[in-house]
């Protein structure tokens, strides 16, 4: 127990002497994450105004913020998370299980006919801290998403989610491929260094 009680206090004082945390409570953000995901639009270009983008595993709302800054009063996002996500302007959030086949339809009827141009993912499971465990939830959650975009992206559409390197990689890496024009890892400045997280960019959806 002491030594759990130990590293949590190492972490919270980590997360608090980060410079992404601190810049992110000067600048009004929710989270840390905004910075990955403005790093890969400063890099990709991926959001427009007057977009539809779709962001899962949401909560508390720091990438759906950004997207909605950058899509603008024209644009739509729609948000999902198992978590509670507090109200955004011009950001639709359903609750739930993206898992589940419910909230899955349910994500789809929000969306409804409209072609979704990008679709984000910054999901992760519940860590254990044991690779064999956590690796192969990991990928699942990444497989969905991509199932998920390859049923609602718009041909030309963008796909960007978070993957933890590792066994099942390179193999979600070519299935990815398959179904789009380019696709590249990026490794944004406010990941971690010593985390497996890279972000899995895919760009030019050939259509379902």
């Amino acid at each position: 127990m002491a030594k759990k009680k130990s590293s949590s206090k190492a972490w919270l004082k980590e997360h608090r002497d980060d410079p992404y945390v601190q810049q992110a409570q000067r600048e009004g953000y929710r989270s840390r994450a905004c910075y990955k995901l403005l790093e890969l639009q400063e890099k990709d270009r991926l959001i427009r105004p007057g977009m539809t983008v779709v962001d899962l595993g949401s909560a508390p709302g720091g990438w759906s913020q950004v997207a909605a800054e950058l899509v603008g009063h024209n644009g739509r996002i729609v948000a999902s998370d198992i978590l509670h996500m507090d109200n955004l302007a011009d950001v639709e959030f359903i609750q739930g299980d993206f898992t589940e086949d419910e909230v899955f339809e349910q994500i789809i009827a929000v969306i409804g006919d409209k072609p979704v141009d990008l679709v984000v993912s910054d999901m992760a499971p519940n860590l254990s801290g044991v690779t064999a465990v956590d690796q192969p939830k990991s990928m699942y959650l990444v497989e969905l998403a991509v199932d998920m975009a390859r049923k609602v992206l718009a041909p030309g559409g963008s796909f960007v989610a978070k993957v933890f390197q590792g066994e099942g990689f390179d193999e979600l890496f070519r299935d990815t491929r398959q179904s789009f024009d380019k696709v590249l890892t990026r490794k944004p400045k406010a990941s971690r260094p010593r985390s497996r997280e890279v972000y899995l960019v895919a760009r030019g959806f050939k259509g379902a």
